[in-house]
């Protein structure tokens, strides 16, 4: 007799247990702010906890047995009822549990951006379906709020960038029409080298803005025609950090003040105005050092007529290595002879 008792008692308490168990689950379902939704294999809803109330507006007595396109656009609902067909037909619950973005239907007829996490499973009775659907409406206010505040951001930059370009051009056309042509080239030579559309436009602000320290060069000097002395050729040097002082404190998306204060240095430190070599150098720096001498070897100058590219691109080549990063020697030799591209 004790040992039926005992088993009619554990029995009793595995039922106690999973009652408990059952409770718990069921109040942790109905506290939950998503909508926690399960349905059957022909997609008629068989569960509905409050937050799917809240969110859709449908009392649980309004919706269970109904079917779950009730909930979703019209546009959704043919796909829906393939996808069911279709996971039928294989018998197969493996390709569900995914999560992704739609939009719902509210009892209101309103529609809802959502983000929905499917789960299926199966039973005795056949395939069931447990969906857990957040509103995110606010979230996407708060995301497209985001976008415009970076949409502002970028033209403020763009606002700026065209100020500072603006200003040397009063005292220096030439350097502008410089700047463009370097940028056009530098911008290029990243995106053969697979700089995202960010790094690019990144490079484009650098290159615009490289020379912007000429600003603190007198005039006299940037458009002296006949050659340079050597004491003139050290002031126009000071551009270098001219420019980074004057774009250090903005807050520009990338690395601008220190590659507008690197351009002139070179692979084996021979550059100015630090005498950095090798990878001290940032990349981006090491791509408008090329672009940089091949406008300006290209190009006609104050106090000389132009060399031309050609002699440019060989300049770059025989100095690949050492003065120049090889990399980006190569991608710029073959933007002009294989890519067709040419300054405009």
């Amino acid at each position: 007799m004790s040992g039926v008792f005992f088993d009619i008692s554990e029995r009793r308490q595995g039922e106690v247990a999973l009652k408990h168990s059952q409770e718990r689950f069921r109040a942790v379902v109905e506290s939950a702010y998503d909508a926690i939704i399960s349905a059957d294999d022909r997609g008629n809803i068989a569960s509905w906890n409050k937050g799917a109330q809240t969110i859709f507006g449908y009392r649980a007595e309004e919706v269970v047995g109904r079917p779950t396109t009730l909930l979703m656009p019209e546009r959704y609902r043919e796909a829906h009822q393939s996808g069911l067909e279709r996971i039928r037909a294989i018998d197969d619950v493996g390709h569900v549990g995914r999560t992704q973005e739609l939009y719902g239907l509210r009892r209101d007829g309103e529609e809802f951006p959502l983000e929905l996490s499917l789960s299926a499973g199966k039973v005795p009775e056949g395939i069931f379906f447990t969906a857990i659907i957040r509103d995110i409406t606010d979230r996407q206010r708060v995301q497209e709020a985001l976008k415009r505040t970076v949409e502002k951001l970028k033209k403020t930059v763009q606002a700026t960038v065209r100020a500072l370009t603006s200003a040397l051009e009063m005292r220096d056309p030439y350097t502008v029409g410089h700047q463009r042509r370097v940028t056009d080239l530098a911008c290029a030579i990243a995106q053969d080298m697979g700089f995202s559309t960010e790094q690019i436009e990144g490079m484009r602000i650098i290159g615009f803005l490289h020379d912007i320290g000429k600003i603190a060069v007198p005039a006299e000097i940037l458009t002296k025609p006949g050659k340079i002395g050597e004491h003139e050729f050290n002031i126009i040097k000071t551009h270098a950090e001219a420019g980074y002082n004057i774009l250090k404190e903005i807050d520009f998306p990338c690395a601008v003040a220190k590659v507008v204060a690197q351009h002139h240095e070179r692979l084996n430190g021979s550059g100015y105005p630090k005498g950095l070599s090798g990878s001290e150098i940032l990349l981006e720096a090491r791509i408008l050092a090329v672009a940089d001498v091949v406008e300006a070897m290209s190009s006609h100058r104050p106090y000389r007529p132009g060399l031309g590219t050609e002699a440019a691109l060989q300049e770059i080549t025989d100095k690949k290595g050492i003065l120049y990063d090889p990399e980006v020697v190569d991608i710029c030799v073959k933007l002009f002879t294989e890519k067709g591209f040419a300054f405009a």
